[in-house]
């Protein structure tokens, strides 16, 4: 092997801690934005309403956000390699359980635990990664969400493409979560052999437990003190309000508001996360001229974009909305990666965890409250309303965002 093949293989290992954890990121992505291109299927085999899907969608989410804050604890205390490996298996069991024909309260179960095995990674994932690679945790967090938001993308597709197939055990939608249960094992396998190569410590703990019970929370709890760290909490908490309203129903919204097709819908549903590779750029953007003219840009994106999409709707065509769509993508997406390298660059390396978990879990229970509020909106004052609803917490959002860049 020459010189120039060896440098290549280097490289190539040297990121083989990024692969997996994005690719476990790209897994729970998939189960999670499985559901709503399902959501007119459920409604057809279990006579469930729009209210209804969405309380269960708000279920799964509201155990992902409850274990943001205890998944980063547990990191801080036994270790990354432990806390990623087991929500991994959880996640896979539970979409296993999903192969065979059952009823709906089944179905319910399987999501919420979904919700607390997905939910056990992205925070312990920020944190393993901003240790990996310390000088570009803003590309690696970047690639990280542009995995998982790919899982968004192939989500809508997977559905579309199993519809018109025979299932031995149901309805064809259940050969996604066979498939997905089956990845799920084989990843977390991989997880957990690789990463304690590479990163030996990150098999251990790295808080000490007399500290930690002497403190308990209250470490964490500290970090509010700062009246920055604060406000940026509570734009992040607007954003995920915004963000897992507007996916929940997006397709819905784009077929039974603005009258497109089931097909019309599930592509520019995907064109949504496809968007997202615009998380490369700004999470290497963010390294080399600071987070928060991006983060200022990214929200006022998204903001504008949403407004348009909103008031555009019924008056032009799917190009246009398309476009609109994209936008909002483009904004939502560039924003991601560099509120996780933001929030790392605050926060104490011993806390890292659970700090980054406390943010989490009122972000990730405010975008899980969203599904089902948007959801019973839409059936007493009308999709819109409820949209325009979302844009008002973005915009605000994003209010906050300028005043942090301006008193920087």
């Amino acid at each position: 092997m020459n010189d120039t093949s060896r440098g290549v293989a280097g490289r190539l290992a040297h990121y083989d801690v990024l692969v997996v954890t994005a690719a476990i990121w790209f897994l729970g992505k998939f189960l999670r934005y499985a559901f709503p291109p399902l959501f007119d299927p459920f409604q057809a085999s279990y006579g469930v309403s729009n209210a209804v899907l969405g309380m269960a969608f708000t279920g799964f989410m509201l155990v992902y956000a409850a274990m943001q804050f205890p998944s980063g604890v547990l990191a801080d205390r036994l270790g990354s390699v432990v806390v990623i490996t087991t929500g991994a298996l959880v996640a896979a069991v539970a979409s296993l359980a999903l192969v065979v024909d059952s009823p709906f309260l089944v179905l319910v179960g399987a999501m919420l635990v979904m919700g607390a095995g997905t939910g056990a990674h992205k925070t312990v994932a920020v944190r393993l990664l901003s240790r990996a690679y310390p000088s570009r945790t803003g590309r690696a967090l970047g690639v990280l969400d542009t995995f998982g938001a790919f899982g968004g993308v192939f989500a809508p597709a997977a559905v579309v493409a199993v519809a018109g197939l025979s299932f031995a055990f149901g309805e064809s939608w259940r050969l996604i979560f066979l498939l997905a249960g089956l990845a799920g094992v084989g990843l977390a396998v991989l997880f957990r052999v690789r990463v304690p190569r590479r990163m030996p410590t990150e098999s251990e703990g790295d808080a000490a437990p007399t500290a930690a019970s002497a403190a308990g929370v209250g470490q964490y709890a500290t970090l509010f003190r700062d009246w920055r760290f604060s406000v940026f909490a509570l734009l992040t908490i607007l954003f995920s309000f915004t963000y897992n309203g507007f996916v929940a129903f997006a397709p819905l919204y784009l077929t039974q508001e603005a009258g497109l097709t089931n097909a019309a819908a599930g592509l520019l549903y995907s064109a949504l996360f496809l968007a997202s590779l615009v998380q490369l750029a700004t999470g290497d953007l963010s390294d080399r001229i600071g987070r928060l003219p991006i983060i200022v840009a990214m929200l006022g994106l998204a903001s504008v974009a949403l407004v348009a999409f909103i008031s555009l709707t019924g008056i032009a065509g799917p190009v246009v909305l398309g476009a609109a769509l994209v936008a909002v993508g483009v904004g939502s997406h560039g924003f991601r990666p560099v509120r996780g390298a933001y929030l790392m660059s605050t926060i104490p390396d011993d806390v890292a965890g659970g700090g980054l978990g406390v943010v989490r879990t009122m972000l990730m229970a405010a975008g899980a409250v969203a599904p089902a509020i948007v959801g019973t909106l839409s059936e007493t004052a009308g999709f819109q309303p409820a949209f325009w609803l979302l844009a008002a917490s973005l915009i605000t959002a994003t209010g906050l965002a300028t005043l942090l860049w301006l008193l920087e």
